[in-house]
């Protein structure tokens, strides 16, 4: 045996006779290059660049949608969704009528803004946020003013005549950054009487610097609020595109004229109201998870000299340091097979939204393709 290894091992070095210092360091680094190469191949896409979870849904949802096909397709719908707003009404302890289910909150939100914006009344928004403000403004014939940073001194001093909704992303997409309960009432105190706030709580679920419904309290005494929630993000169900919108007293009114008119499609409500009834432990369990991730994924960043915001949603805004920016570091990470959203498309080219891993092997993948990209 000892024979056969030596007679192996020189034929593995014989094969460099004749060939200079040079060139065998070269067809070494080749070879390493080519192992490197099949390793990344044998690794699985890790998708960075989404809000959404994900995972499959829990069979339960699945099953719950199935007989809902089975048992409805042949019927019309119920429009007021009525068994889901009773369920959600009783788990936020609101009345039935200061809620609303709809298709989404891309949906609530553009039917809010038709509804209260005349033209040419301003609609004054954080910047960067979510990209579909400025376009319900746009669409509902008016004008969208985008403010610098993400506070509520800044949003106070675009605040005009003109000035008639507030929408405010939060936890903030993309950046993560959260407005606090106190400053939420700042703002709300400080608002004229003709302004409605618009609160986005798309990414509500993934916060655990306050208790889910903290913000509900203000409802009672700020009129002038809508909070909206969605299906799509914690709890992993973007596909139904079914959200609500939560008033204070006297909002019914407003409330009834962002319902889809022809209702919430019978299988989204089936699918929402079984996540309700029996999946918020799943959606308890995923947001200690990301917090878990969101912190060490900061700490690690920051240790290496990137001035990352605190966040409090599943994402994190990482600074792109170089000529091309976002740009080249989205492509360093797709080269390790790793997909970034960039900061291009809301007019910061030297950042990128990375969406936190839910897994504790891909938070290390990413830290170390993060390093290779960067170096």
């Amino acid at each position: 045996m000892a024979r056969q290894r030596k007679g192996l091992l020189g034929g593995y070095y014989k094969q460099f006779e004749g060939l200079s210092e040079e060139e065998v360091n070269a067809d070494l680094r080749a070879a390493a290059a080519e192992r490197r190469a099949k390793q990344l191949a044998r690794l699985e896409p890790l998708d960075l660049s989404r809000t959404t979870w994900p995972e499959y849904p829990p069979p339960a949802i699945v099953n719950a949608i199935t007989f809902a096909a089975r048992r409805g397709l042949h019927r019309y719908l119920d429009r007021a969704s009525g068994e889901l707003r009773s369920e959600l009404a009783h788990r936020h302890d609101v009345a039935e009528g200061r809620l609303v289910v709809g298709d989404g909150v891309a949906q609530l939100i553009s039917e809010a803004a038709g509804a209260l914006l005349e033209p040419d009344d301003e609609l004054v928004t954080p910047w960067p946020s979510y990209p579909l403000f400025p376009v319900v403004a746009r669409h509902a014939r008016g004008h969208a003013v985008p403010v610098s940073g993400f506070s509520v001194d800044g949003v106070l001093e675009a605040v005009n005549d003109r000035t008639r909704l507030i929408a405010l992303c939060n936890p903030n997409d993309p950046t993560g950054e959260l407005l606090s309960l106190a400053e939420l009432t700042r703002l709300l105190q400080a608002l004229p009487e003709r302004v409605v706030v618009l609160l986005d709580e798309a990414l509500r679920d993934f916060v655990d610097a306050e208790p889910l419904d903290a913000t509900l309290q203000l409802l009672e005494d700020f009129p002038r609020l809508l909070v909206f929630r969605t299906f799509s993000k914690a709890w992993g169900l973007a596909g139904l595109r079914c959200g609500y919108a939560i008033g204070g007293p006297g909002s019914e009114p407003l409330l009834e004229q962002l319902a889809p008119e022809l209702g919430v499609n019978e299988l989204a409500q089936a699918g929402a109201l079984e996540a309700v009834r029996t999946q918020a432990g799943v959606v308890d369990r995923r947001r200690a998870r990301i917090a878990e991730h969101r912190a060490e994924l900061t700490d690690a960043l920051r240790e290496r000299g990137l001035e990352v915001p605190a966040s409090q949603a599943n994402v994190l805004w990482v600074p792109a340091p170089g000529p091309h920016g976002a740009s080249d570091l989205a492509t360093g990470l797709d080269r390790a097979g790793i997909v970034v959203q960039t900061g291009n498309g809301v007019g910061a080219p030297d950042r990128v939204r990375v969406t936190v891993p839910h897994r504790p092997e891909d938070v290390a993948r990413l830290l170390r393709s993060l390093d290779a990209a960067s170096g």
